[in-house]
């Protein structure tokens, strides 16, 4: 008898991408590309003023370790650690910058030009404190804070479908 399958899709909670998100007037003609698969933990949250409390990208849960890919191609700006935690910032021209924090690895270099999709690192714990591994992703227009949400196109889905053998009564 041949064994069926079905679709397997996993929980995914705290998702906060929506069709709204995706259509919203971004600076660029390009979509990025998710720099990791995984649900959004925290989305953005713009501080009032320069200094003031807020936050500025969003998290994206992943398993640390997880190979992290620039969302679109352009030229490495920083590599390295700052007070002891691994960054990388990438100028995507026309004032966009997107920046990748608290990785465990950094597999790109300053001055380095990268394509949509490299591999520029691996993730690592996240912001000190936080009880689920995640990659901070943060995107800069002329020098202020956006939405990385807006510049994203839709999680890539497919990364969260798995096939597993029907194991219901009747099934193989």
């Amino acid at each position: 008898m041949a064994t069926r399958w079905c679709i397997v899709l996993p929980l995914v909670l705290g998702l906060t991408w929506s069709a709204a998100a995706a259509t919203e007037a971004s600076p660029t003609a390009d979509r990025w590309t998710w720099p990791v698969v995984g649900p959004v933990l925290r989305p953005f949250d713009p501080p009032e003023d320069p200094y003031g409390a807020g936050h500025r990208g969003i998290d994206i849960a992943t398993a640390v370790g997880t190979p992290t890919a620039a969302v679109q191609g352009g030229a490495v700006t920083f590599a390295g650690p700052i007070g002891g935690q691994l960054f990388v910032t990438i100028d995507h021209g026309g004032g966009l910058t997107s920046t990748y924090s608290w990785l465990s690895a950094i597999e790109v270099r300053k001055g380095q030009v990268v394509v949509q999709g490299e591999r520029i690192g691996l993730t690592g714990v996240g912001h000190p404190g936080g009880a689920t591994p995640h990659l901070h992703l943060g995107a800069k227009l002329d020098g202020a804070y956006v939405d990385p949400m807006s510049l994203l196109g839709p999680p890539p889905v497919s990364d969260l479908i798995h096939l597993a053998p029907d194991l219901a009564p009747g099934g193989s």
